[in-house]
């Protein structure tokens, strides 16, 4: 990981990015709860018997379009944060999809995502599980002054 900052010597890059990453996840997890029930209006209510799969894949669409185009999903944008590859490239469709992948095995799967967060709290570069297995990380963005 040559190519993303170092921690020790640029710490800002990595500075509350974990706490930043929770208030993205719950700023997102409202935006997905809206659209949900944005589609569950326009199916009649259809949607409704369906909701846990309903959410899962409007939430897996939400973070794969918004990663893919963006490198950060609406609440990572809100909060500052960023995602990049191994190169300290923004993220393509295929890695936003892996990310993505990764992030809903998690969180399928209680153990790993404690594992994620515990990992987030204690690395250097703030990394969860689906992080380190990508090589991928979340950054503060530069201010540009």
């Amino acid at each position: 990981m040559t190519h993303l900052p170092h921690p020790d010597r640029q710490p800002e890059f990595y500075q509350s990015v974990a706490a930043k990453r929770f208030l993205a996840w719950v700023f997102d997890t409202v935006i997905i709860i809206l659209l949900s029930l944005i589609v569950v209006l326009l199916t009649a209510f259809v949607g409704a018997f369906i909701w846990p799969l309903l959410y899962l894949t409007v939430g897996f669409v939400y973070r794969v379009a918004t990663i893919a185009n963006g490198s950060a999903t609406w609440g990572m944008r809100f909060v500052g944060v960023e995602l990049r590859n191994a190169y300290g490239a923004r993220f393509d469709t295929g890695l936003a999809l892996a990310h993505t992948a990764g992030y809903t095995i998690s969180m399928a799967i209680p153990v790993l995502q404690v594992i994620s967060v515990v990992m987030m709290l204690t690395s250097a570069r703030a990394q969860g599980l689906t992080d380190m297995v990508l090589g991928t990380v979340a950054i503060n963005r530069r201010v540009l002054a």
